[in-house]
């Protein structure tokens, strides 16, 4: 584990197709959270970079083995994504799932880790042993309507060999309102930002080594 913020880069990636609404107030949280942290943060809205969900490859790539699709994801993965230490992904609730932009984000990165591009072995390496945040906008206070993503987010970490760190969670719906939601997501949000690199994260196994305390002695 990181045990450390300063100089640490952070990518906040926002699922939401609208500009100012709550998943953006509730990244930018995040971002005021790193950055107080010593962090180096940057936020892109996925859809400024996405215009195509994932093709066959198999028909679909060029020659050189790069990706054919025309829009800018190479440049949001490769230049933002694999470069960071920690991602936050903040997204909406849609249809208790996540919203198409943040999934169509990971759909796209297998023409990068797939086995017919070019750099696959590296990109992978890249990919792996990260700090990652997740941030939840939804209309709906029922606990159940976001474990589905939460467990997708679960498995993508274990897959990438990443410690998944934290959720938050805030309810709205018109734009801008998580402010006044009395759960106080946005502070949350802020100190998700602030912790990404030095929350406590545990995953043992039965035939791992551990403590018998979670927290240190303070008698």
């Amino acid at each position: 584990m990181t045990s450390t913020t300063e100089n640490q880069k952070v990518l906040v990636l926002i699922g939401s197709p609208r500009r100012n609404g709550n998943s953006s107030e509730l990244a930018d949280a995040v971002r005021r959270g790193a950055e107080k942290a010593g962090a180096t943060v940057a936020i892109r809205f996925i859809d400024d970079y996405i215009s195509s969900f994932l093709r066959d490859c198999r028909i679909c790539r060029k020659p050189d083995g790069e990706c054919s699709i025309a829009d800018d994801f190479r440049s949001l993965f490769i230049d933002d994504y694999l470069s960071a230490d920690g991602v936050v992904f903040c997204s909406p609730v849609y249809w208790y799932g996540l919203s198409a932009q943040t999934k169509s984000f990971f759909d796209r990165t297998f023409c990068y880790n797939a086995a017919s591009h070019p750099d696959s072995a590296q990109i992978i390496q890249r990919m792996s042993g990260k700090r990652i945040g997740l941030v939840l906008s939804s209309e709906e206070t029922y606990p159940g309507a976001t474990l589905g993503i939460i467990h997708q987010l679960q498995e993508f970490s274990r897959y990438t060999h990443s410690e998944f760190v934290g959720v938050v969670r805030g309810v709205s719906n018109s734009r801008g309102e998580v402010i006044h939601d009395p759960g106080l997501p946005m502070q949350a949000a802020e100190q998700l930002g602030r912790d990404l690199f030095v929350r406590k994260y545990t995953d043992y196994r039965l035939d791992m080594e551990r403590s018998g305390r979670v927290w240190p002695a303070t008698d």
